[in-house]
């Protein structure tokens, strides 16, 4: 199939597929006697792969290293679950930073008025020390 089609199944953009094919996400695909990539079942496995893990926050790398594992038939659960969990605990901690930062903007919007003055206690509470 055509990078069009393999667009369409997976959700990615034929840029983005070329992407991951350039950084060795995804294997190598033949090409045509004309020169056009030509894709294959592997390669929709592959591209729905990076896709999700995309989608839950990984990296490039960290799905290059997850479609290593995948491609891997002598993998271990392990080694995925612990990659898994490590990026549950990043994502954890990103969540608390924003609720921080959350109660932080509300605080402020709370606090200003919102008229025509210039005291504003956003800038106030900015720029002390």
């Amino acid at each position: 199939m055509n990078i069009g089609a393999i667009a369409k199944l997976t959700g990615l953009s034929a840029k983005s597929i070329r992407l991951y094919e350039d950084k060795g996400l995804i294997t190598l695909p033949n090409r045509s006697e004309s020169g056009y990539r030509e894709y294959t079942n592997q390669h929709v496995q592959e591209l729905t792969l990076i896709a999700k893990s995309r989608k839950a926050g990984f990296s490039l790398a960290e799905c290059a290293e997850l479609a290593s594992l995948a491609r891997n038939p002598n993998r271990k659960s392990c080694d995925v679950k612990k990659q898994t969990e490590n990026k549950l605990e990043e994502i954890e901690v990103r969540i608390k930073e924003l609720k921080e930062i959350q109660k932080q903007l509300k605080s402020w919007v709370s606090s200003c008025p919102g008229d025509s003055n210039s005291d504003c206690p956003i800038i106030d509470d900015l720029t002390k020390k």
